[in-house]
């Protein structure tokens, strides 16, 4: 069956849970940085499925309540259209990183149920940033249950390869190749700055070809073969 198609029985399992992808700017600018810059990263892996506020059912079962991880990354699995990620569709592949950005609304206890959803189903890369407070959570699954790590400033992905800096206050993400993350408007302004270089590039060319047609037709006008100059 495709991934795509839903049978009588799926309709069991909507594809949203009636809750909002975010709460306030902060959160959605965060949810929205992470996952388009993990699109970038993996944009020539069509074995990547990197989604945003996504319905996970990690199994086939009305009894166990879904939930919709802020990002999560599935390596293994085409990307493509999904209304909702039914694991029993996708070779039973459960994602391995998942991001949760907190919320005013975010209280503890639901944050611990989280954490014991992923820590059941598979995740094996879980962090938890808050944009109030600049702090960073990770968990990194070891013998078989997810880990606390204490020491998440300098710490690279071992799935992603992404490394994580929080010494300066706000959250920084740098890609394999030392790119940090960045906006959308950041990375407009870049590709502005970049055609604009090479626009002067074009046009130190061309004046660079003018001067020296311009030379070569006044050689030729006092009888020398420019040709022919040593």
């Amino acid at each position: 069956m495709n991934v795509f198609e839903q049978t009588d029985s799926d309709l069991l399992y909507p594809d949203s849970d009636g809750k909002p992808m975010s709460e306030n700017t902060e959160q959605y600018r965060w949810i929205v940085l992470i996952k388009e810059n993990l699109e970038i990263l993996f944009a020539k892996n069509d074995n990547v499925l990197i989604a945003g506020d996504l319905l996970w059912y990690p199994v086939r079962s009305q009894l166990i309540t879904p939930t919709a991880p802020d990002v999560m990354v599935i390596f293994g699995r085409p990307k493509g259209r999904r209304g909702s990620y039914r694991q029993w569709q996708e070779e039973n592949i459960s994602p391995q990183v998942v991001f949760e950005i907190l919320s005013p609304s975010n209280d503890t206890k639901e944050m611990e149920r989280k954490l014991e959803f992923y820590d059941t189903y598979g995740v094996e890369e879980y962090y938890l940033y808050n944009p109030e407070s600049f702090q960073l959570d990770g968990w990194w699954r070891q013998n078989d249950h997810l880990t606390k790590l204490w020491q998440i400033d300098g710490w690279v992905s071992p799935r992603l390869g992404c490394r994580f800096e929080t010494g300066l206050g706000e959250l920084a993400i740098y890609r394999p190749d030392g790119q940090k993350f960045l906006t959308s408007v950041e990375l407009n302004q870049r590709a502005e700055q970049a055609e604009l270089l090479l626009q002067q590039e074009q046009q130190r060319s061309e004046h660079e070809r003018q001067r020296a047609e311009q030379l070569a037709a006044y050689l030729r006008s006092i009888g020398v073969d420019p040709e022919n100059l040593p």
